[in-house]
């Protein structure tokens, strides 16, 4: 496949049990791909589980590819996982053997990734995401104070959800855009009833209110409230975002490219978006997604989410924070503008 191929997993244990609405974990595992070719090594990279790692050693460590076309390589995977499943694990590998391969180009020619697409915007608008149901109430006041833009997971108990929106409206302020996830948890009737409430207290963005997959739900809640309602961070493919916005399931989009096949996928779902006049959101891993927002027209904000920002800033070399509410890429540096620091990742892994 080139000089040197090398994919990692590191399982890194949360600060404290964290829970959403539908699931409960206490740790995240970062898959880590490198690719070196003439001399430069390209770095991409997926949350998933380790056998994602495995998938990819196994699938994807022998083919041959052009190192300035990483287009080739996604075809050469998207055709070797037809009989295996082209969704969950085999998105996840595909999206950081991808990913690696687009670092690396631009690494070849010395320029930010951003650079290479062409940016359209100096810097993406950022939330502030987290606020689990495993936090008390002080904790999730704490967490978002300070910020104009957050994201809350609601959806273990609807009297305490309530109040907990309350909560954290009290701390952001009156003028500060509040945005909740239920990650599916909720009925169809429930979740109408709670964006109700929710409306009252100025959310304005409801994620997943039930499941992603149920598109008749969404659009019934969709076209009930007028809280913007958000979907998609699940799409392995582009046809799922196609299907999710043909039945008007959603008002904006939300794609991840450790998820969706990578750069390469996610700058497809953003071409969709934009002949369907759709805003389309990144999810998660913040250092992959801040020059793909800088450089597509339909992206109109990133995910800054606790448990990626806590991995990145720790494990990253060249993490860049958000400041004043938005990310701004690293003009100096090629690529992502990020390296591993691999000694450390596997300090905080443990055995």
């Amino acid at each position: 496949m080139s000089d040197s191929f090398r994919v990692d997993a590191y399982t890194i244990p949360t600060v404290a049990r964290e829970s959403d609405g539908t699931a409960e974990w206490d740790a995240t595992t970062l898959v880590a791909v490198h690719i070196t070719s003439s001399g430069r090594t390209g770095f991409g990279y997926t949350y998933a589980d380790d056998a994602t790692a495995a998938f990819i050693h196994r699938h994807f460590a022998d083919l041959t590819i052009d190192p300035m076309s990483p287009e080739s390589a996604w075809s050469a995977m998207i055709a070797k996982v037809r009989n295996l499943g082209r969704r969950g694990v085999a998105a996840m590998a595909i999206s950081a053997v991808d990913a690696a391969l687009w670092d690396l180009k631009c690494k070849l020619l010395d320029v930010p990734l951003v650079s290479l697409l062409g940016p359209v915007r100096a810097a993406v608008p950022v939330y502030n995401s987290g606020g689990f149901t495993s936090m008390t109430m002080d904790e999730l006041q704490s967490a978002f104070a300070g910020w104009g833009r957050v994201k809350m997971k609601v959806g273990r108990d609807w009297r305490a959800d309530r109040e907990r929106v309350r909560a954290v409206r009290e701390a952001i302020g009156p003028d500060a855009e509040l945005f909740v996830d239920a990650n599916g948890a909720y009925t169809r009737k429930l979740a109408l009833w709670q964006a109700e409430a929710f409306a009252e207290e100025g959310v304005t963005w409801f994620e997943e209110p039930v499941s992603s997959d149920d598109l008749e739900g969404l659009r019934f809640i969709r076209e009930r409230t007028p809280i913007e309602i958000a979907a998609g961070e699940y799409g392995y493919e582009l046809q799922y975002f196609d299907t999710m916005i043909a039945a008007g399931a959603v008002d904006v989009l939300q794609a991840d490219a450790t998820r969706c096949t990578g750069i390469t996928g996610f700058i497809k779902a953003s071409v969709l978006c934009e002949s369907r006049s759709i805003p389309l959101s990144s999810h998660c891993a913040p250092s992959l997604h801040a020059h793909l927002g800088c450089a597509l027209l339909p992206v109109r904000h990133l995910e800054y989410f606790f448990d990626h920002v806590r991995i990145e800033s720790m494990l990253f070399d060249g993490f860049t924070e958000a400041r004043n509410g938005e990310a701004r890429p690293d003009l100096t540096r090629p690529g992502f503008g990020v390296e591993l620091k691999t000694k450390d990742a596997e300090r905080l892994a443990g055995p």
